[in-house]
């Protein structure tokens, strides 16, 4: 058993990864490191939502990275899913914003599914240390109050995502909804399992460009 929580203990969490993904895009390059860590089915948002792949491929790297740090991390029971937020800076330092990524964990390999985040007026505090919440493992989850996918539309090709997306963490404690509308808003949700119910523990909203 010792062994066993040893060996857990030392698997990389979600903000190691998120660490590595932000040193890795100021070592290798922005969008080679967004490629490195991205999920087949990853989303990003353009304002409307696109394939991660199909964005980034062939994209050159700018002079310069964006910089991030992540200051609060969602974790689910099973700790293989999680959905970070924090400041972020553009490459001269003079533009401030945020990110929030959410991570999926196979094996001991993080990828990020989604990306988002926007501009700010006032920037997010950048702590020492992030503040990591674990969702409870007591309870049994049954559904979090996600938005309701609109009406299926048949497409005779693969194509763009649609402009709605939700997830769950494989133990169900972890739950997230994004939604896109005509004109580029988006929102995003989060919701962490208290033992209890779903409690929403995050909210993104971008406003159209």
């Amino acid at each position: 058993m010792l062994s066993l929580l040893l060996a857990a203990a030392a698997l990389p969490t979600a903000v190691d990864a998120e660490r590595a993904f932000a040193r890795d895009a100021q070592r290798i390059g922005q969008w080679t490191a967004f490629r490195k860590y991205a999920d087949e089915d990853a989303v990003m948002f353009t304002p409307q939502a696109i394939w991660a792949h199909e964005f980034l491929r062939g994209k050159k790297d700018p002079p310069k990275s964006v910089r991030w740090w992540p200051a609060a991390s969602y974790v689910s029971c099973d700790g293989r899913t999680a959905v970070n937020t924090g400041p972020a800076l553009s490459p001269d330092g003079r533009g401030q914003g945020y990110f929030t990524t959410v991570w999926q964990r196979d094996r001991r390999q993080w990828k990020w599914v989604y990306d988002g985040g926007d501009a700010l007026k006032t920037p997010r505090a950048r702590p020492q240390q992030p503040y990591v919440r674990r969702a409870a493992c007591i309870g049994k989850p049954t559904r979090a109050p996600l938005l309701k996918p609109p009406p299926a539309v048949k497409k005779r090709n693969a194509g763009p995502p649609d402009d709605f997306g939700l997830g769950y963490s494989a133990d169900r404690t972890l739950a997230w909804d994004w939604k896109v509308e005509a004109k580029g808003e988006r929102r995003f949700r989060t919701f962490l399992w208290n033992g209890l119910r779903y409690e929403q523990v995050l909210v993104d909203q971008v406003p159209p460009r």
